[in-house]
């Protein structure tokens, strides 16, 4: 059975975008070599990725381009390489490498994504993904990146979630940029 993990960089407040979509803002502390390294071991760890299409839209414009390469070479490779999926009903066609462009809904394929043998598969960006499947409750643990910023206002990715989930710290590990990685697994995820 597959697992589904949310990989998210969130301010303190929360927030993983400004209420207008900028992220720009997770940026920042690229100057801290452990963060750095522990940013391509995380790369390296396999599986397969979920989009929706805001923020497959953004990984496939950088990701595949020379410039990405050039800067984040081993987390680039990783990136084109690794199996995607793209929820959309607007989005024609998915161009970037190993992506499977999916109209259904989130809740009813992810569901039944789980109960097939393969790798696991973890969520990046894609608040509203992530809340429905939150409400689904199919999400196993939540990898959450703190950045060290009070955004004020944003988007939540729990927005419009009113299920409880008790949740329990398995892993934190903090950086000398000031980030902080926690992950939660979840004890009703099914």
């Amino acid at each position: 059975m597959r697992t589904i993990s949310v990989f998210q960089q969130v301010s303190v407040d929360g927030y993983f975008t400004t209420k207008d979509g900028d992220s720009s803002w997770t940026h920042g502390g690229a100057d801290d070599d452990e963060y750095n390294k522990f940013v391509e071991g995380n790369a390296k760890g396999g599986g397969a990725l979920l989009f929706g299409r805001k923020t497959y839209e953004m990984m496939a414009s950088f990701w595949p381009t020379p410039e990405a390469a050039k800067q984040f070479p081993v987390v680039a490779k990783q990136m084109n390489a690794m199996p995607k999926i793209v929820f959309s009903k607007t989005l024609e066609r998915a161009t970037w490498a190993n992506t499977t462009l999916v109209k259904d809904d989130p809740a009813t394929t992810v569901r039944a994504l789980k109960r097939e043998a393969g790798p696991p598969i973890t969520i990046m960006g894609s608040g509203t993904i992530i809340s429905q499947l939150a409400r689904a409750d199919l999400v196993d643990e939540y990898q959450l990146v703190v950045i060290p910023l009070v955004l004020g206002a944003g988007r939540s990715m729990f927005a419009g979630n009113d299920r409880r989930a008790n949740l329990t710290l398995s892993t934190s590990r903090s950086f000398a940029n000031g980030k902080v990685y926690l992950v939660y697994t979840c004890a009703k995820a099914s």
